[in-house]
């Protein structure tokens, strides 16, 4: 018992500061409280950043397609085409990648279908296997409950608020004492004993990961505590929460816009009941004025609950390449009821419209994944190495 008190309550060393001190022992603590929860959402959330590319890798006959020099079909053609078989197109996703296919929602015979369509041949080319979906329910609810529910997702925002300090922590233990050390604090020595490439892994790997690892312990926490919500909103212009509920809560706002907006589509719907639809060129080329840029687009078309359209698009047009949401409605006769463009959006709109696609990596698409894979594989390897080096101190401790 007195050497693992020993390791756990080190003396303090000489010259050492007592800001410093009380860093290390935060740091050893909430690294073996939190270590094997850490270990785990960082190896699920590996696992899960691949989840598109492992559903298009399983599906890669029908997601991808030759591209030939025949036209593409138009939307158009499609539902045309589609209507002669006796289906309504609900919904079309067009890709900007002249080798994937589109993907086809559409009713028949009171049945929902969504299908991979090649714009070359206008054949169908099935459905998707769903095969991996579960799988990665699996993977997902263990990152983000540890598969124990509301019980598990505390555990999980507890050990990311240590895994927060344990950053901040080892931050300040990296910085070196002397500027000769300095360059030593950035490479690893591969060529020395096994303690000192273990050493040089954790303080130097955890340097070099350790904006984008906070920052997406920063947005996990995000979808954990109301607080944290709260602080990262405020913190970009927007309302307190606590403050917007209480006001809406007094004067019924946030009903009375939902109910405002249902009555005025409903009228929408009872007023151009007899009003020709226009053609979905129309649509479109009325959609393509607001969203000028060539991007994936996802059509929506009405419906019973909805009379209208819907045009999304993600737009790359920046100097990022971020996938950023732009999203349009218009009436049946093609006139603009609605926009939703990103860069018309508040700071912290914008902010809360990405935050997923920002703590998942999806944000630049696969560059952006690969990257946060790496980070969060050094994530996952912290823990791992902090450990061996404790307990090789804890053998030794006498």
């Amino acid at each position: 018992m007195s050497r693992f008190r020993k390791t756990l309550l080190r003396k303090r060393r000489k010259k050492e500061s007592l800001f410093k001190y009380i860093m290390g022992v935060l740091h050893l603590w909430f690294g073996l409280l939190s270590g094997l929860v850490i270990v785990v959402v960082c190896l699920s959330g590996c696992v899960y950043a691949f989840k598109n590319q492992f559903t298009d890798l399983l599906n890669k006959e029908k997601v991808f397609v030759k591209a030939t020099e025949t036209p593409k079909k138009t939307p158009a053609e499609i539902q045309i085409n589609l209507e002669k078989e006796g289906k309504n197109l609900t919904g079309l996703t067009i890709s900007n990648d002249p080798k994937r296919s589109y993907v086809v929602t559409y009713q028949k015979d009171n049945s929902d279908v969504a299908t991979y369509y090649d714009p070359y041949t206008g054949k169908e080319l099935g459905m998707g296997d769903t095969n991996l979906n579960q799988f990665f329910e699996v993977v997902l609810d263990i990152h983000r409950n540890l598969m124990m529910g509301e019980v598990g997702r505390q555990i999980n925002g507890v050990a990311i608020l240590m895994f927060c300090v344990l950053l901040l922590s080892g931050l300040v233990l990296w910085i070196p004492k002397k500027w000769k050390y300095w360059k030593q604090a950035f490479t690893v020595k591969f060529s020395g004993k096994f303690q000192r490439i273990n050493y040089d892994l954790h303080n130097t790997m955890g340097f070099y990961a350790f904006l984008l690892l906070f920052f997406m312990a920063v947005t996990g926490l995000y979808v954990t505590y109301p607080w944290m919500k709260n602080t990262l909103i405020v913190s970009l212009g927007g309302d307190s929460i606590s403050g917007v509920s209480q006001e809406n809560q007094e004067s019924n706002s946030a009903f009375d816009a939902i109910f405002s907006d249902m009555l005025n589509r409903q009228n929408e719907k009872a007023e151009l009941k007899e009003e020709p639809s226009a053609s979905l060129e129309t649509i479109l080329r009325n959609a393509n004025q607001i969203l000028p840029y060539e991007a994936v687009t996802a059509i929506e078309f009405p419906n019973k609950d909805n009379p209208r359209f819907v045009i999304s698009k993600i737009n790359t047009n920046n100097w990022l390449g971020a996938m950023l949401p732009d999203q349009i409605t218009l009436d049946k006769t093609g006139v603009v009821k609605s926009k939703d463009l990103f860069w018309e959006k508040p700071l912290h709109q914008q902010f809360t419209t990405l935050v997923k696609p920002l703590h998942t990596g999806e944000i630049l698409g696969l560059k952006s994944i690969i990257l946060y894979f790496i980070v969060c594989f050094i994530g996952f390897s912290l823990p791992v190495t902090g450990f061996i080096f404790w307990f090789n101190k804890f053998r030794k401790a006498k």
